[in-house]
């Protein structure tokens, strides 16, 4: 299946966004407290999220700075894009280096590499302690076999994956729901219309990357009614 151009029309349902609330209140609590908490934020850079690239940046940005409110957080970002090109940044604590670091990426045609994110999880992981990964894309043309056999892998080790699909390809949209059950996360679609849903849902899992449930029922007090509902699974 080749990628879509052009603009996206579809935003998620109000009963996607509380299905997907849910399962971030529902994940497990991972690490000693004390700890920052760990994310790894991957990124579909193929032509395809051109459009809307510059602005996700943004968003992506704040989530960062949510999370630092609760104790910190530490991202590392990585993005594929172009002829088999795969790069994972240092592991970041500083919002401001995260968005240089982002917004010095440009979008290059390509293919789909979202074996490679998943192989690269489960290396960190078994390295050191994730907390949670946050994956945002559009597409999907890779083997859905072969990533359900490495998303399985991943979700032993007890990571949720919490997916932001850009759009509403089905073939991916199949393959991303997939991938989020076997590891225990959650997937969502928006587009360029839901740029605060998107920026509340981010900010959402990241500060419960990094402070878990009750920080993530403090920050729903003064977020949207996405993150609110939230607060209510967790209660």
């Amino acid at each position: 299946m080749s990628k879509k151009t052009g603009n996206i029309s579809k935003t998620a349902t109000n009963a996607e966004i509380d299905a997907f609330i849910q399962k971030v209140a529902m994940a497990p609590v991972l690490g000693p407290s004390g700890e920052r908490g760990r994310l790894i934020f991957a990124l579909d850079a193929t032509a395809s999220r051109e459009p809307t690239w510059d602005r996700a940046c943004q968003i992506q940005g704040h989530m960062f700075q949510e999370a630092g409110s609760v104790g910190g957080l530490e991202i590392q970002m990585s993005y594929y894009r172009g002829f088999g090109e795969f790069r994972a940044s240092e592991w970041l604590t500083d919002s401001a280096q995260l968005v240089r670091q982002m917004t010095g990426v440009f979008c290059l045609g390509g293919q789909t590499q979202i074996e490679k994110v998943l192989k690269h999880a489960i290396a960190e992981a078994n390295s050191r302690k994730v907390n949670a990964v946050v994956f945002v894309g559009d597409c999907m043309e890779e083997s859905v076999d072969e990533l359900c056999r490495l998303a399985g892998e991943w979700g032993i080790l007890g990571v949720p994956t919490f997916i932001f699909q850009e759009g509403d390809e089905p073939i991916a949209m199949r393959a991303f729901k997939q991938i989020a059950r076997l590891t225990g996360g959650a997937h969502c679609s928006f587009d360029s219309s839901s740029a605060d849903q998107l920026r509340d849902l981010l900010s959402a899992v990241a500060v419960f990357a990094a402070g878990g449930r009750k920080a993530l029922e403090n920050f729903s007090k003064r977020a949207g009614r996405e993150v609110l509902l939230i607060a209510q699974q967790v209660k």
